[in-house]
């Protein structure tokens, strides 16, 4: 599977594609390094997303998940740059609980790119499944100009930090 790594004010990042797909984003360097067209323009947009020159990525995307996943994640998609969704409004659009919504959110194979980062919980961040946890949430919230709400617990934490 064909693979390519960048730098990342998050950490080394690499996307993966199967047929001109991208199908996972990973933390760390991967090993082996090739320059398909689908990779080099997935690096040049996530490059573009955290200099703050890309709100809305442009890729073919094909993550592996059920049927139940794939919903969660096109909505996802759907979330505006610097906006949330709470795990609940997800969940009453598709008649589902909060709680598998939550499940799909940590199964996503392509953060960043599929935006969990932007589904949170009505009293809190809720949680964050890339590395660093939610303190990679809030990074990425802040980066795209979210307004935290610093009496959130899973907030101040980070700020004692």
């Amino acid at each position: 599977m064909p693979q390519l790594s960048l730098h990342s004010p998050i950490g080394d990042l690499t996307v993966s594609a199967e047929d001109e797909h991208i199908v996972a984003l990973d933390w760390g360097w991967g090993r082996d390094q090739e320059e398909t067209p689908v990779l080099v323009r997935a690096r040049a947009q996530l490059d573009d997303y955290f200099d703050g020159k890309l709100k809305t990525f442009d890729l073919p995307l094909r993550p592996d998940g059920s049927a139940f996943h794939q919903a969660v994640w096109k909505i996802m998609t759907e979330i505006p740059y610097g906006q949330v969704l709470t795990y609940g409004a997800i969940s009453d659009r598709l008649k589902a609980s909060a709680r598998s919504v939550g499940t799909a959110c940590g199964r996503n194979p392509i953060p960043v790119i599929i935006p969990c980062h932007r589904v949170i919980g009505a009293a809190g961040l809720g949680g964050y499944s890339g590395d660093g946890g939610v303190d990679t949430k809030v990074v990425l919230l802040r980066h795209e100009g979210y307004a935290l709400d610093p009496k959130l617990p899973l907030f101040e934490s980070l700020e004692r930090g």
